[in-house]
């Protein structure tokens, strides 16, 4: 058997890693979009780095683009295997690929615009929204902890990571020369005390680990004190300050997660009277898929949903889907709050909200989750920066750039590590550490190796193992 590493190494982004079997199947783990890096990036996802057509399998952790994103583009490529991913994965995947295509098609056409003026060549998206439609039919789902033979050498069981809804290890059983051999693939790590989701469940014994590194060398705050801390950034910017609450979310999962607070804030009568806008198409289309996985959901919700029948609703948020609604807030001049995707900001609304609201001093941006090197995220947040470049128009920073990390949704190294727990470190063979930048994996590494992982490799892109049994 062999595994092959093409993204998510030594970076946070595209998701790739293709296990070849003896008997010549090919397993894909991930298909995700490389996000961040500008033009560069869009050639880094239109050059897989395989043939699509060659993969047997794709198996799906979770749904966020980084790790799905280019699943219309394998089919585009010509990939007509089976798509193998959670239920909530799979109902989160057909609005989010949609949603990803039509945002690809937007941006082509005013990219497109701009070169016929120049005389240069169209160019066309990664995918359209028939590839995607087209892909989602490719998709088996399952429950959490039933094992779903694929053939007589491969079978695979999902386990809840917390990470987001549906989000699970990949803990693949294959049958290499007469032996049985176990993988699991972490896919992205949650939180033991995620405000929503049922928390981390450990998984079976395996001998080979991949496992992701995103917050490998840092520690999260306690977060004990997170609706105070947010209750307190809504008082000075919307009571205070007269000014607009920007928070850049993440659609699926963080967007849920801070309307869950807000919720909790008005039951109690804490929430200032402002309105809460909720912008983004995508988010609202996934508060209804949440809403139908109340399995997925912790005790404490479930408890809540006895006397709130809606979570993620109250009487001054409003969810918006028009575009025309959206431009409105531009000239909305009372103060609010105004959710928005994407979390990174390189995408969707959020910029146009950016760009509006930057230069306000009266105004705050809130981040309240990873933003990857060289995104419009991390940029936003260099200390002394004065300006910023959105759409191509320098805007000066005077609003107040604020952030509260407990609200990540991927561990941190203890949690990671927390996690772990569940394995006899002396049964696994070789681990490999993935979605994590290069220093931070080497911390990490070192953390691992302290509680008794061994024979752990950080693998580059195009890295190969031969695992030998």
């Amino acid at each position: 058997m062999k595994i092959k590493f093409i993204g998510a190494a030594r970076e946070v982004t595209g998701s790739k890693h293709i296990i070849t079997t003896n008997e010549g199947k090919r397993i894909l783990l991930d298909c995700g979009m490389f996000q961040g890096k500008g033009l560069q990036t869009d050639g880094m996802n239109r050059n897989l780095g395989f043939d699509p057509a060659t993969i047997d399998y794709l198996i799906l952790s979770h749904a966020h683009i980084d790790h799905s994103g280019l699943i219309p583009y394998l089919y585009k490529g010509g990939f007509r295997g089976s798509i193998i991913s959670t239920n909530a994965t799979r109902d989160l995947c057909s609005i989010m690929l949609a949603d990803s295509a039509h945002i690809q098609e937007v941006d082509v056409q005013h990219f497109n615009e701009r070169r016929v003026k120049q005389g240069l060549p169209t160019v066309e998206p990664l995918y359209s929204q028939v590839d995607a439609e087209a892909s989602m039919k490719l998709f088996i789902s399952l429950a959490f902890d039933r094992r779903f033979y694929i053939n007589d050498q491969i079978n695979v069981k999902f386990t809840n990571t917390g990470h987001m809804l549906g989000g699970a290890v990949v803990n693949l059983e294959l049958l290499e020369n007469g032996k049985k051999v176990h993988l699991a693939y972490t896919g992205d790590i949650g939180r033991q005390h995620n405000r929503i989701l049922h928390p981390p469940t450990a998984f079976p014994q395996c001998d080979y680990l991949i496992t992701e590194s995103t917050y490998g060398n840092r520690l999260h705050p306690a977060d004990k004190e997170i609706e105070d801390d947010l209750l307190q950034i809504v008082v000075d910017t919307c009571v205070k300050n007269k000014g607009k609450l920007i928070i850049p979310s993440f659609a699926i999962g963080r967007t849920q997660e801070i309307v869950y607070v807000l919720n909790n804030l008005y039951n109690k009568g804490k929430l200032p009277k402002v309105d809460v806008f909720v912008d983004s198409p995508l988010s609202v289309n996934a508060t209804d898929i949440f809403r139908m996985h109340v399995d997925g959901m912790n005790n404490e919700v479930k408890a809540l949903l006895k006397y709130d029948s809606d979570p993620f609703g109250f009487n001054s948020l409003h969810y918006v889907k028009k575009l025309e609604e959206s431009k409105d807030l531009n000239s909305y001049d009372k103060p609010c709050i105004i959710i928005s995707s994407s979390g990174m900001m390189e995408a969707g609304r959020i910029k146009h909200h950016l760009a509006n609201n930057i230069s306000n001093r009266h105004n705050t941006i809130l981040i309240v989750g990873y933003c990857a090197p060289a995104t419009l995220g991390a940029r936003i947040q260099e200390p002394g920066l004065r300006e910023i470049s959105i759409f191509g128009t320098i805007h000066p920073i005077n609003a107040r750039i604020a952030k509260i990390e407990a609200f990540s949704g991927h561990g941190d190294y203890n949690e990671m590590m927390t996690f772990l727990s569940c394995q006899d470190t002396s049964q696994i063979k070789k681990t490999f550490l993935v979605h994590g930048e290069y220093e931070t994996q080497l911390f990490y590494k070192n953390e691992l190796e302290k509680v008794g992982f061994s024979n752990i490799e950080i693998p580059a892109s195009g890295d190969e193992f031969d695992l030998h049994e």
